[in-house]
């Protein structure tokens, strides 16, 4: 089966269309199958995979809302080499349709069922908030990627979505975990943002990943070709960066006695 994780910060800027992008291209060259589901209405993680927000038949809302299947509601034609759940002002929509129905809050969950077996890799791009859409997103995952940029004001607000995503794994998902902690636009001349890395590592040691997203222009200037960094510009550092996350993503899964990577390791 398998893993389902969820990019999620309620802070917004710190890098979660990014890390969800890159990270999924960066899977899915190890050759590894990958979807991503774009749960934000902003759609930032649909044009960045190269796919028009307003011209998809289906989205994140059809799946919701109309019980579309997966398979029909997925691009298949990616510049990132993964498969796509659009989202667009549409899935705005869907939380407030979601409202209507009973067990609202595991919707993706059922919805993605049929195809756990299929993706070796699924990552949902939550928005930047603890709405319904996000609640979906964590009642659906494995674990929960928190980017983060090392600054004060950022330790608040992780504290807070650790205690949302302890008090959602004793309602909806008692499967649900901390993925990792990924420090993002990092600046090692900072010394702040040391400081705050230092509080990160010793308050969550190895769920802190080793790799760090630095500052990078390509990085930013990427998404506006729709395409993911490596693809824009595989020699840059924020590229070499997210290919150094996917690997250390691999290596942490073969240790999971659960997890495809682990059973490929002991075939």
């Amino acid at each position: 089966m398998g893993k389902v994780i969820a990019i999620a910060n309620q802070k917004g800027g710190v890098g979660k269309t990014t890390t969800c992008v890159n990270l999924a291209a960066s899977m899915a060259a190890t050759k590894r199958k990958v979807l991503v589901i774009d749960l934000d209405p902003q759609g930032n993680a649909t044009m960045a995979s190269g796919i028009d927000k307003y011209q998809v038949a289906n989205t994140a809302y059809e799946l919701l809302v109309d019980e579309v299947p997966v398979e029909q509601a997925v691009e298949r034609e990616t510049s990132g080499g993964y498969h796509l759940i659009a989202g667009n002002g549409d899935v705005t929509a869907a939380e407030i349709k979601l409202m209507e129905f009973f067990a609202r809050e595991v919707r993706l969950r059922t919805a993605l069922a049929p195809v756990r077996d299929y993706y070796d890799y699924i990552f949902i791009d939550c928005p930047p908030s603890l709405n319904l859409l996000t609640v979906n997103a964590m009642s659906a995952a494995d674990s929960v990627l928190v980017p983060m940029q090392c600054e004060y004001f950022a330790l608040e607000g992780l504290t807070a979505l650790v205690d949302t995503i302890s008090k959602l794994a004793a309602v909806v998902n008692p499967e649900l975990k901390i993925e990792g902690i990924l420090r993002t636009m990092f600046d090692h001349r900072n010394r702040l943002s040391n400081e705050v890395s230092d509080q990160l590592k010793s308050h969550f040691g190895d769920k802190v990943y080793r790799t760090v997203i630095p500052r990078n222009v390509r990085l930013a200037e990427a998404p506006s070709f729709g395409t993911p960094a490596m693809y824009y510009d595989k020699s840059s550092v924020g590229a070499k960066a997210y290919l150094a996350l996917a690997g250390e993503i691999l290596r942490r899964a073969e240790l999971e006695p659960n997890s495809p990577e682990h059973s490929e390791q002991t075939a």
